[in-house]
């Protein structure tokens, strides 16, 4: 039987990209898979253009929460395989100490919910966001991560956070 991996997707505000890499993650890596995400700083609601993005993928967007990453921290929590931060502010906060030591990277992607100007300016920047994302998701399912050593695993997984 093969192993369930646990994958919690951080960023400041849990409003965008890690709400949509969880939901990415959980449409396309399932049985394997459960993708969460969270915020330093999380600002309480889903930006409406993520939800939309999703939408237009035909990923469900039911259950998804901004929420912060405390809850990832206690005790009754799941056990997380792979922590990713997805934004640029989020790699440079202190992150709390996961128990069972998780596989860490950073992913950046810029903050489609930081642009200004057209609606049409800020779709192109959610569709970019969610491409991205997407294309980093395939690239780590594609990983044989069950006949890698941790380092190797380290090491393609800090790789895709630069494509």
């Amino acid at each position: 039987m093969a192993k369930h991996y646990n994958v919690l997707f951080l960023c400041t505000g849990n409003t965008a990209r890690s709400i949509m890499a969880e939901a990415i993650l959980n449409r396309r890596g399932k049985p394997l898979f459960t993708a969460y995400s969270a915020g330093s700083q999380p600002k309480g609601t889903v930006h409406p253009a993520a939800l939309r993005e999703l939408e237009a993928a035909k990923i469900l967007t039911e259950g998804l929460r901004s929420k912060a990453w405390d809850e990832f921290a206690k005790p009754g929590a799941p056990k997380l395989d792979f922590v990713f931060t997805v934004c640029d502010n989020a790699a440079k906060e202190a992150c709390p100490i996961w128990p069972g030591q998780p596989m860490t990277a950073h992913w950046g992607i810029p903050d489609p919910a930081a642009v200004e100007g057209t609606q049409e300016e800020i779709e192109r920047a959610f569709r970019d966001a969610f491409i991205a994302l997407d294309r980093r998701i395939g690239l780590f399912l594609a990983l044989p991560i069950a006949s890698l050593d941790k380092l190797a695993i380290k090491k393609h997984i800090e790789s895709i956070g630069r494509q």
